[in-house]
């Protein structure tokens, strides 16, 4: 069948060679990283936060995904470790001055350098597009380029000043092999958390029980003590002071002390003797 009409075919019309691996154009794939939300997929507006794992989000986003996590997402897997909010980071990001927004290209007849980027470093001045590596603060959310950090090394903040340590640096959009290093960092340090928390309640759980026995021991001591007074001394005065040590404070008691903290009760107010007898006279005449 075919080659009719004295057609002739080539070789790679009836050959079929193995079919070419499709490349990803890399300035897109930068794009979606670092200009769009990695949950919603829309594009990054103020407040932005980050996760552990170094992905970017806007914050309406993961906070609808708190409030409702059994609505369908097309990339809900890339949240699955967020369990609350405060498992992200709200980043303290630089302006870039070279930026002027979508609202300059409105009609389309300008030239938009698709490489330019909303923020910059605040040290170095390069560009947060993808070309260089970006990390940020886990303690106070600034972010910084690893040129910034390596060339200027120090414990304090360039930006806000405040302390931190090599452990509190997340790389922003990592590769492969930095989100597996992120996560296995992630999940020691949730680890952690648990075990310090379990053994904190049961440290609690261990000194109520030590005040309950304390208190169980004072109460038996009493009672033998009263006991000792019965058998020694019998009449009814004996076991009335026994039975007025264990008797629990009287109601009125109470109502008396509470009432005490006002100016109206009996004990706040002043005797006869307490009052002075200065008598105030403004004369009307000179």
């Amino acid at each position: 069948m075919g080659c009719d009409g004295g057609t002739i075919p080539k070789r790679h019309e009836l050959v079929k060679g193995p079919k070419k691996v499709e490349k990803v154009d890399k300035n897109a794939e930068l794009a979606a990283k670092w200009k769009y939300c990695a949950l919603s997929q829309e594009k990054l507006k103020r407040p932005i936060v980050a996760c552990e794992l170094g992905r970017v989000y806007n914050k309406d986003a993961i906070i609808e995904y708190l409030l409702d996590k059994s609505a369908e997402r097309p990339n809900s897997e890339v949240v699955a470790h967020i369990r609350s909010i405060k498992d992200v980071k709200e980043l303290n990001l630089t302006d870039n001055p070279a930026w002027e927004g979508e609202r300059h290209n409105i009609k389309g007849d300008c030239y938009e350098d698709m490489h330019c980027a909303m923020f910059i470093c605040p040290v170095v001045g390069l560009e947060m597009n993808g070309k260089h590596k970006f990390l940020y603060l886990q303690t106070c959310g600034c972010v910084f380029s690893e040129r910034a950090l390596r060339e200027v090394k120090t414990e304090i903040c360039h930006k806000c000043g405040d302390p931190f340590q090599e452990d509190n640096l997340v790389m922003l959009n990592g590769s492969k092999d930095e989100v597996e290093k992120l996560q296995k960092a992630m999940e020691e340090r949730r680890l952690k958390a648990k075990t310090a928390k379990k053994s904190k309640k049961s440290k609690d759980t261990k000194v109520s029980k030590s005040l309950d026995s304390t208190v169980m021991h004072l109460l038996v001591q009493s009672l033998k003590l009263c006991s000792s007074f019965s058998h020694s001394a019998p009449g009814p005065s004996t076991s009335g002071e026994c039975s007025k040590m264990l008797k629990a404070p009287d109601m009125k008691d109470k109502s008396e002390t509470y009432k005490s903290l006002f100016t109206s009760h009996s004990s706040a107010k002043r005797t006869k003797d307490q009052i002075s007898n200065w008598v105030t006279h403004t004369p009307y005449h000179f």
